[in-house]
């Protein structure tokens, strides 16, 4: 019987997910083509793996009696990659991070470029992801680590499974339409009867601002609710009202808008996380490194651990 690890990996999604389309989003690929695969992996091992119960897939004992020598065979190929990277003299690796567009844009291009300099034989892939999403895809194996948020009010839920790794902390400044603010500074209360573009309350940064703001005392008028920094910053150059960004979303900014200083500041720390078992990789110790060093440039520097 020969077992691929690529199929075992696509069995334990299903396991974890549910359906074949929810186990297919998280590894990245078709449903098809994870149905193809899983159907070649049940043609492989002679029996029947899983069942469909209506939209759901439930798995046979067999499925689930090799899902559980699954997590241990992936966890040995992970093991296996972690000796063979301490055994080399030099450091020669492929990483996948998953990266939201601040990051990507306003830490990510000064971090790779020193790395490819000091460290050429690491190499580091991108994906880009929602904020909430990427966590998710470090521990189901998908990434080998991504960028994390955690606000000062809005805590992140973390899994046990996982460490992180601070590499920058970042206030949020109000982007207002240019002119429309005299100040260089304001309360978040001074701004409750703006009109208000922001992202939904399903992600870290809505629920953040909005937090934010029921503190300062008032529920926050949304006329329009996107989810990303540059699409709220072009519409608030457009007028159509005010938005919070962060330092790193800063690069974004288009003509038109003024970013105006909270007095009372709303902070976020941006972290690596990774799985507990590739704590040690040096691959991944290296970029860590690298992302601190452009975020101190960038004045954004970071102690070197969050709690939980």
């Amino acid at each position: 019987m020969d077992l691929s690890v690529h199929r075992l990996r696509m069995l334990r999604e299903l396991h974890r997910r549910g359906t074949v389309t929810a186990a297919a989003a998280a590894l990245h690929y078709t449903a098809s083509a994870v149905s193809q695969q899983l159907a070649q992996l049940e043609r492989d091992v002679g029996a029947k793996l899983f069942e469909r119960l209506g939209r759901r897939v439930q798995l046979t004992e067999l499925g689930l009696l090799l899902t559980a020598h699954a997590e241990e065979i992936l966890g040995a190929v992970e093991r296996a990659t972690l000796a063979l990277e301490e055994a080399q003299e030099s450091v020669s690796v492929r990483l996948t991070a998953g990266v939201w567009a601040s990051v990507a844009s306003g830490l990510l291009p000064t971090a790779l470029n020193s790395l490819a300099a000091e460290h050429p034989g690491i190499e580091v892939r991108t994906r880009e992801l929602a904020p909430e999403e990427t966590a998710d895809a470090v521990r189901d194996g998908s990434l080998d680590f991504s960028f994390v948020l955690d606000y000062t009010d809005v805590p992140t839920p973390w899994d046990n499974g996982l460490e992180r790794a601070a590499v920058a902390v970042e206030r949020l400044y109000a982007a207002v339409p240019a002119a429309t603010v005299p100040t260089s500074a304001v309360t978040l209360l001074e701004l409750a009867d703006q009109p208000w573009i922001l992202a939904s309350p399903r992600s870290h940064f809505g629920r953040a601002v909005r937090v934010a703001c029921q503190r300062s005392g008032f529920e926050p008028t949304i006329n329009h609710e996107v989810e990303e920094q540059s699409t709220a910053m072009a519409m608030v150059s457009a007028g159509l009202g005010i938005t919070l960004v962060s330092d790193l979303g800063l690069t974004l900014r288009p003509p038109g808008v003024d970013i105006v200083t909270l007095t009372t500041p709303v902070m976020r720390t941006v972290s690596v996380a990774y799985r507990r078992t590739a704590a040690r990789r040096p691959a991944l110790q290296l970029v860590i490194h690298a992302v601190r060093a452009a975020a101190a440039e960038l004045g954004l520097g970071a102690s070197e651990t969050v709690p939980g």
